[in-house]
């Protein structure tokens, strides 16, 4: 299996991040590999496609492709404005959700539009996939795109309303056009109990690329920071959104008793508790403002003696951040938010576990890594988290997409 892929990601013009990379690393395994990012794309991301020869494409392809785009970014507009219009708490919580209704029929479009181009495009893919697919309206992405595809859902952040439901009990027989791909158990078994019928598969979405950290970048990445060799260091990446717990990290760095430093990078951070980091006797903080790019993002990682993910007990979603420490080589600090991935971690030397919600377990984690930090994961570390190899994840794809090109033909 070595024939080209066809590879939609919706937020290819974020920088840096967990799709990012994925999106990259799949075209480099599979050259020639058709992408669409009509939302544009970023510069980083370019540049790596070009190096893996494959054909990008940021503009709807096609009249109808065109028409569904046009149609999508208005409703996106529409869903700005409402959501100016209807954020305050002091409307009725229906009212405040319709904004979030129109965004994921405006997703939907966006996905039709992105499919049309890929059908018009390229026939003869391996694998037609959606990297970052909405958690909605499943079935009438692949009747208004006409393209059976793949669909990594990650999590839901929307939940349906009455009219959406509607749309998507109309379009109910474009289900059997797509799979649902599901990066982890747990939110395979969140969307099964509201779309029993849609066929589904679990499989990790982050890749490795086999580009662990080098001793030269670790180094690299302590003289960036002007961070002395024997002096303990933990990084913290990506924005503080509501899954993850900054008030126990907070509470914890409070109770540290031995110097540390933390170097923080993402987008949203808080500014007034990142202040109040920075006032805590014994504790430097470095912030590098993001969103970042994938260079970046190794130069962090690399300063660092381990990467600290906290988050709310019960999030069961795939953690980017996780599989970029395992695949890097970064130890880690890690809360028991989902009890699958604290199995997979148990006895392992290069990854700290510290029961959720508890910031004195998580000082007396960080106190171990001050004293003596962890060991490195072993190249079998992304295995043992479920990830697989660009060519490896490529092949999964292919094989998942198969009963789909047969049941179109």
């Amino acid at each position: 299996m070595t024939g080209p892929l066809v590879l939609i990601e919706p937020y290819a013009n974020r920088q840096g991040g967990h799709h990012q990379h994925a999106l990259t690393a799949l075209a480099g395994a599979r050259p020639g590999s058709l992408v669409i990012a009509t939302p544009g794309i970023a510069s980083e991301s370019v540049r790596a496609l070009h190096e893996a020869d494959a054909r990008l494409v940021t503009a709807p392809a096609g009249a109808v492709a065109t028409a569904l785009g046009a149609v999508s970014r208005l409703a996106a507009g529409l869903s700005t404005a409402g959501q100016r219009v209807f954020g305050s708490r002091r409307w009725p919580r229906r009212l405040r959700r319709v904004p979030h209704q129109i965004t994921l029929i405006a997703r939907c479009l966006a996905e039709a539009s992105a499919l049309r181009s890929a059908r018009r495009l390229e026939s003869g893919a391996d694998a037609v996939v959606i990297l970052t697919a909405s958690e909605a309206l499943h079935g009438a992405s692949a009747l208004l795109g006409g393209q059976p595809h793949l669909r990594f859902v990650h999590e839901a952040v929307t939940t349906e309303d009455a009219v959406v439901r509607l749309l998507g009990r109309l379009a109910r027989r474009g289900e059997q056009q797509v799979i649902a791909v599901y990066p982890t158990q747990a939110v395979g078994d969140q969307f099964a109990a509201a779309f029993a019928d849609l066929p589904a598969v679990v499989g990790a979405f982050a890749v490795d690329d086999g580009r662990r950290l080098s001793d030269a970048e670790r180094e690299g990445g302590r003289a960036a920071f002007d961070i002395p060799a024997s002096e303990a260091v933990v990084c913290m990446v990506g924005g503080w959104w509501p899954y993850k717990d900054i008030a126990v990290v907070d509470a914890a760095l409070d109770r540290l008793k031995e110097p540390l430093h933390l170097v923080v990078t993402g987008s949203p951070l808080d500014e007034a508790v990142l202040e109040r980091w920075r006032s805590l006797p014994g504790l430097r903080v470095h912030t590098v403002p993001g969103p970042v790019s994938e260079t970046v993002l190794r130069l962090v990682y690399a300063a660092a003696d381990a990467a600290l993910v906290s988050r709310c007990p019960g999030t069961g979603k795939e953690s980017g951040l996780v599989m970029d420490a395992a695949r890097l080589g970064v130890p880690l600090v890690v809360s028991e938010h989902d009890g699958a991935l604290t199995t997979r971690l148990d006895g392992q030397s290069w990854a700290l576990t510290f029961p959720a919600g508890d910031p004195n377990a998580l000082a007396d984690a960080l106190h171990t890594v001050i004293r003596q930090p962890p060991d490195y994961p072993g190249l079998e570390a992304p295995g043992l988290l479920g990830m697989r190899s660009a060519s490896e994840q490529a092949d999964f794809l292919t094989h998942t997409f198969a009963p789909l090109r047969t049941k179109e033909s």
